[in-house]
């Protein structure tokens, strides 16, 4: 049999049962990809990480990130978690470069607080989402809804600003008639939903309904925080030097989150964004796998 030690943590979070569920296998070489699928699908978090050695030997690790259905090129609460797992273990420094899909993600650790810092361009397509269409997905009336729009940075997200909380907890997600939608899926079926000062120190309340969960629910997502304050940069022309959000989610879930977003630009251009939270360290084991 082969031995993988696995670390169950909560991510965005300073407390245990909060935040987002993470299952990070610090040393996963020898797993083929259909074993990473097959026991992301056996936790059945919303991701699992798996992290091997770099492809170059200047960084630190590569990681892979799965969902319990499909791989993805990034996700931000597993690196930040993963980074942080692999802190605690003293198995890194202070300052990680993880390999992606998306690319190269540096990370900052200091004690449980995690920083992932991306370059990847904010991008956003000339169409808008349906508000109609949002709204029926939603199970809230139109007049709910202050605004649409298509975005993100390493991945895509349907951003739906509301009026209040209160609005952002009478969300029900109707998948189906979202997946009915015929322009739902041109740029992402992913929803994001939130409100708050949608403003540079602004405290935002968000759920996010993840098409790649299959619908479901997710506590935290650090990838649409990432493309929140990409996007918040990219209205004010990145005329300042940095944006920031912190968000609050997954309160309506019971694991509350704590995210904390920048974005930094340069001679009105954005040059990079930014999110992190404290991790805690639930638990841990040991798999036992078949040669």
């Amino acid at each position: 049999m082969r031995e993988y030690e696995f670390v169950l943590a909560d991510v965005f979070t300073e407390r245990v049962f909060g935040g987002n569920q993470l299952a990070v296998l610090p040393d996963a070489r020898g797993l083929t990809d259909e074993e990473m699928q097959a026991l992301a699908r056996e936790f059945n978090f919303s991701e699992s990480a798996f992290v091997l050695p770099p492809d170059d030997a200047a960084h630190t690790r590569r990681v892979r990130i799965f969902t319990p259905d499909e791989e993805l090129p990034f996700a931000g609460h597993p690196t930040v978690g993963t980074a942080a797992v692999l802190a605690a273990r003293g198995a890194v420094r202070d300052r990680l470069l993880l390999e992606e899909g998306v690319g190269l993600v540096s990370v900052e650790v200091e004690g449980t607080f995690s920083r992932l810092t991306l370059t990847s361009p904010y991008e956003t397509p000339d169409h808008y989402p349906s508000v109609t269409a949002v709204a029926k997905a939603l199970s809230v009336s139109p007049e709910d809804i202050v605004e649409t729009w298509y975005g993100g940075v390493g991945l895509r997200f349907c951003f739906v600003r509301l009026a209040d909380r209160a609005a952002v907890d009478r969300t029900v997600l109707d998948r189906t008639a979202w997946l009915a939608e015929p322009t739902s899926g041109e740029w992402s079926r992913n929803l994001y939903v939130f409100a708050g000062h949608f403003k540079d120190g602004g405290r935002l309340y968000s759920r996010s309904y993840a098409d790649m969960l299959g619908g479901a629910e997710d506590p935290a997502t650090g990838s649409a925080a990432a493309g929140l304050v990409g996007a918040m940069a990219q209205r004010h022309g990145c005329r300042a030097e940095e944006y920031t959000l912190r968000i609050d989610q997954g309160v309506a879930m019971g694991r509350p989150s704590d995210i904390h977003a920048s974005a930094r630009a340069r001679d009105g251009a954005l040059t990079s964004v930014s999110v992190g939270g404290h991790t805690v360290i639930v638990g841990g084991g040991t798999l036992h796998l078949p040669d």
